[in-house]
């Protein structure tokens, strides 16, 4: 397209001047150019001067401050424009921010072209890249392209670089890399010569597009051009690289730059450092903040952001914090925003601190920075990973009410609360309003409300919404796999993950180690342990990796179906690996060892988990105490139960009732009774082997005052306690000789709904018999009757044999007769 260009124009009063037609000393007659005046170039530098507009709203207690730009207006135009829109009521003498204001008040619809064409300022060529960078500034691309294509389509209208440049780092800004690099072309075809700034803004486009090969090749036609890269240009490269997450190549980048004589900036550093992020190499990323300290430059607000967020991946929760607060201590330098609020809430999220959550917010909220849907959705998404739906329902009307509008990751993150918080009636409830709300649920959504109904019993709805998300066109991933095998696994449905495993190789889902160690985990739940191991062959045959936690269930299951040795031939690859052991691991392994009888390896391996800084939890000790109490050695059992208070480990009610068998085992009932009273102190739960161990004791130390208060204690307990332990006391009292007592307890038992069996019936009538009781004897038997239990014959021989020869000859006849009713009478 041509360029136009215009003769200068001149008044009305010098055409009706004379021509002068004195030519002095012989100079050649020209013409002069105007020369503008001092006050005319004041009036047009104040055309370009910023002016804040300030409104403020008493009523509603807000306020807004905007800046307007007036630009050439009716009286800075020559009088020939003026004249030709001096007459036309519709021609309007609007400010270059009226304009602005008027054109994005429009719909894509409606006659842009036709607003501007009213504008008087259309007819001052220097309005049009002032009126392209305001336009710009706003981010309304649909807009901006409607005004640039009217003002190419002006008569004065001038190809100028600084317009083209403006359009394409817009077009970086929405990720259109194909229409930016469009006008790069375009911008040549109309004779402009692309400078720095445009090569910027070409590699910035691209490099938001995650395209860092065509970014690096624009910095070489850049350099065939002749333009020497500036820091923005390799601030852009580095950036370019990063955000694709080659780092690698960001570092190289950076080295050319300084190699270059141009040294890096603070924009420099954060760039690399949000490489370092972007790759996950959060380890490097702290190093390099080391280093940076070290230079002139001084770290700002975007750099402690990401390296807080770098520590917090790396779990060092505690430098986070200590970070976030040294930039409290230096506001000047750089005050925390609300990115370093929100990632202070996902630490304490992630790290377990959930009430600090709130807190932090309130300190934001305090600081008086507003918070926006990020923080909000970091707030909820804390009390959904902890179950918390009250809280996060409440932060969610809150959100809405403070006239923000949710989006996916809210709605997701409110239905995972309710799923977490075994409420999956309500997750659904969540996903149909988000439905309504015309939010579509993406691939998480439907995973999470998978979780909901799996997580708490429902698989086959489960299934159901995995049908559901493909018939809505969202393909499922392989967590959705993942997480219908565990729920398949929880409620142990066989048949349902062959059907799942089937369904994902249908889809071209390929498994990776987590589905795997989920699908071997879920076989080990319905006991099937033939499938678990030809899954975990299948898994090394197609290369796919075994984990830790592969091995841990591996070992584990073997260990709870009684395969010690093949669990052991796990133990075996697993170190041939070299796959660090799991704490799980080091426990089933004790566990194993112990159940084969082999002692001195199960000792071995607990010194080595803990010279490796494995630190043991509750459930090692226990295996190791019942290890120990195996081989009759109380005594190093009772040392592991100090070495747990000595390393802060809380010993459970499992842990305590192993001790005590330990004791008992050992003969020493009086430890027994000790370590009982212990648990009394710290409000331990008492267990049936508890009370088991505990009677034992008190059987062999024959102390019946103690064994009363024992019985006092688990009458409340008598409808839940088993029948062994409902036996034994029955059996210790009644051996004590303690019948009216023995049968005060039993009709307690019955009266309170307690488990009673034939053998219940047959230690009291043991013990009634020991004493000559034989007429409760016969009342007990007609009680088995009534309560449907059939008295063995055995029962009646005895008292048959008791009647004939201690006395009782007028009662022999009536139970003889009691006895040839039997079925299997052989008299």
């Amino acid at each position: 397209m041509a360029t136009f260009h215009h003769p200068h124009f001149f008044s009305s009063n010098d055409l009706l001047k004379p021509p002068n037609t004195a030519k002095p000393n012989n100079t050649p007659s020209r013409r002069t150019l105007p020369v503008k005046s001092k006050n005319a170039k004041k009036k047009e530098e104040g055309a370009w001067k910023e002016k804040k507009k300030v409104f403020v709203d008493y009523d509603e207690g807000s306020h807004n401050v905007s800046v307007q730009l007036s630009g050439i207006r009716k009286a800075d135009l020559p009088q020939h424009k003026r004249v030709r829109v001096a007459g036309e009521r519709f021609q309007k003498d609007w400010s270059i921010s009226e304009v602005v204001q008027r054109v994005l008040g429009t719909k894509h619809w409606e006659d842009i072209e036709g607003l501007l064409n009213r504008w008087v300022g259309r007819f001052a060529r220097k309005n049009f890249p002032v009126l392209i960078r305001e336009i710009t500034q706003t981010g309304s691309i649909e807009h901006s392209i409607h005004v640039f294509r009217w003002m190419k389509n002006q008569k004065n209208y001038c190809a100028r670089n600084d317009i083209y440049n403006m359009m394409i780092r817009l077009h970086a800004r929405h990720n259109q890399t194909d229409q930016a690099r469009g006008l790069f072309f375009e911008m040549q075809e109309w004779r402009c010569k692309p400078d720095a700034e445009t090569f910027n803004a070409l590699i910035n486009v691209h490099g938001r597009a995650g395209q860092w090969r065509w970014a690096m090749n624009i910095k070489d036609d850049m350099l065939r051009a002749a333009i020497p890269p500036s820091r923005s240009t390799y601030n852009n490269l580095i950036n370019a690289c990063g955000s694709s997450g080659n780092w690698r190549q960001a570092l190289q980048v950076c080295q050319m730059m300084t190699e270059n004589g141009v040294g890096p900036d603070l924009v420099t550093h954060n760039i690399v450092l949000s490489a370092f992020k972007s790759g996950a190499q959060y380890l490097k990323a702290v190093s390099y903040f080391q280093l940076m300290i070290g230079t002139e430059i001084r770290p700002d607000t975007t750099t402690h952001n990401i390296v807080i967020h770098c520590l917090i991946k790396l779990q060092q929760y505690a430098q986070a914090i200590e970070m976030f607060n040294s930039m409290r201590e230096k506001r000047s330098e750089c005050k925390p925003d609300i990115v370093s609020f929100t990632s202070l809430i996902h630490l304490y999220s992630v790290s377990g601190q959930i009430d600090h959550c709130k807190a932090v917010f309130n300190t934001m909220l305090g600081e008086g920075l507003k918070p926006n849907i990020v923080t909000y959705n970091s707030l909820i998404g804390a009390y959904a990973s902890h179950g918390m739906s009250e809280e996060a329902q409440s932060i969610f009307s809150e959100m809405k009410k403070n006239g923000f509008r949710p989006d996916v990751v809210s709605y997701t993150s409110l239905l995972n609360a309710y799923g977490r918080s075994e409420q999956p009636k309500k997750a659904r409830e969540v996903f149909h309003l988000m439905k309504r709300n015309n939010c579509k649920p993406n691939v998480v959504s439907y995973n999470a409300l998978i979780d909901a109904y799996g997580s708490n019993g429902f698989p086959a709805k489960a299934i159901d919404v995995l049908r559901e998300m493909e018939q809505n066109g969202v393909h499922p991933n392989i967590v959705s796999i993942c997480t219908l095998l565990a729920a398949c696994g929880r409620v142990g449905q066989k048949v349902k993950i062959d059907s799942i495993l089937s369904a994902a190789e249908l889809r071209g889902i390929a498994l990776n180690t987590i589905a795997y160690n989920s699908a071997i985990g879920s076989y080990m739940n319905v006991g099937d342990y033939e499938k678990a191991i030809e899954l975990y062959r299948s898994m090394r045959k197609k290369k796919v990796k075994p984990d830790s936690v592969t091995y841990t269930v591996l070992i584990s299951g073997g260990c709870k179906m009684s395969k010690y040795i093949e669990a052991l031939g796990f133990l075996d690859e697993m170190m041939g690996l070299k796959i660090p052991w799991s704490k799980e691991v080091y426990s089933s392994v004790i566990y194993a060892y112990g159940k084969l009888g082999r002692f001195t390896e199960a000792e071995s391996i607990f010194t080595t988990m803990k010279v490796a800084g494995c630190s043991p939890d509750v459930v090692t000790y226990t295996t190791m105490i019942h290890t120990y109490t195996a081989v009759g050695d109380w005594e190093k059992a009772a040392a592991l139960l100090e070495e747990m208070g000595m390393n802060n480990v809380q010993p459970d009610t499992i842990a305590f009732s192993a001790m005590l068998r330990a004791f008992n085992t050992g003969c020493q009932p009086a430890k027994v009774m000790s370590l009982a009273g212990v648990m009394r102190e710290k409000n331990i739960p008492f267990s049936d082997a508890i009370f088991l161990e505990m009677l034992s004791a008190c059987s062999i130390l024959r102390d019946w005052s103690t064994t009363t208060k024992l019985v006092k204690m688990m009458e409340p307990s008598f409808p839940v306690i088993s029948v062994g332990v409902l036996n034994q006391l029955l059996l210790f009292i009644g051996k004590s000789g303690k019948i009216e007592t023995m049968m005060m307890i039993f009709l307690k038992i019955v009266a309170t709904g307690g488990e009673i069996s034939v053998s219940t019936y047959s230690i009291v009538l043991k013990n009634l018999l020991a004493a000559g009781n034989w007429r409760k004897y016969i009342e007990v038997l007609g009680w088995m009757e009534d309560a449907g239990i059939q008295p063995s014959f055995e029962m009646y021989r005895r008292i048959l044999h008791f009647a004939q020869n201690s006395g009782g000859a007028e009662y022999a006849a009536v139970i003889q007769e009691r006895v040839r009713k039997l079925s299997f009478c052989k008299f």
